[in-house]
């Protein structure tokens, strides 16, 4: 069975959601609330939670539309378990988010994967790249590392930098999408995607 068609270590567990609004900063807050609906998931690094779509309204908030979706990366046995979010509702800092359906996605290997936010220790985009080398050399993975855009985010505060990865085999791909890169992954950071879809996570399926 080659790389394209066997399956990864971690699977994507996607929640249609519904609410009117979050705060702008609302990944720690939505982990938080993710960890007390599901309390096993509270210290364990080996889940992530993919960033949500939102629209940009005003006062630092965003809307939730139809097409948002909950993305949570988990080990594969973990999918059933966590499954069981659907129809839970969460406090998210004050702002009530209500789990729908939810459904597993397998991962695909691409040979470019692209993250929107790769956490690092400060903005030096030298360092950083170097880094980025070392934990692909650990995990086996060839491929050419290329810096986007730098953001930082307010609480907790964060700086990081968008990062695709090009010129991956099917093999490598797998270890990056199961492993990532980086810290802080139930904050949505390091996790990849196959970069000409990178925009249609946590779309409509």
């Amino acid at each position: 069975m080659d790389a394209a068609s066997s399956p990864s270590a971690r699977v994507d567990v996607a929640f249609h959601v519904r609410g009117v609004t979050l705060p702008h900063d609302h990944g720690a807050p939505l982990a938080a609330a993710l960890e007390r609906a599901l309390p096993w998931l509270a210290g364990d690094q080996r889940w992530g939670l993919h960033r949500l779509r939102l629209a940009e309204v005003q006062d630092g908030e965003h809307r939730v539309s139809p097409r948002t979706r909950l993305v949570l990366r988990v080990p594969r046995e973990w999918a059933q378990p966590v499954l069981a979010l659907s129809g839970q509702p969460l406090n998210v800092a004050g702002h009530a988010l209500e789990i729908g359906a939810g459904q597993v996605r397998e991962l695909r290997p691409h040979g470019t994967l692209y993250a929107y936010f790769v956490a690092a220790d400060n903005a030096d985009e030298g360092a950083f790249l170097t880094e980025a080398n070392a934990q692909l050399t650990r995990l086996g993975v060839r491929a050419r590392p290329i810096c986007g855009r730098w953001r930082s985010q307010v609480s907790p505060l964060l700086v990081g930098c968008s990062l695709m990865l090009d010129g991956l085999s099917p093999e490598d791909a797998l270890r990056v999408l199961a492993h990532g890169l980086g810290r802080h992954r139930r904050l949505g950071c390091g996790l990849f995607v196959p970069h000409k879809s990178s925009a249609a996570v946590g779309t409509a399926t």
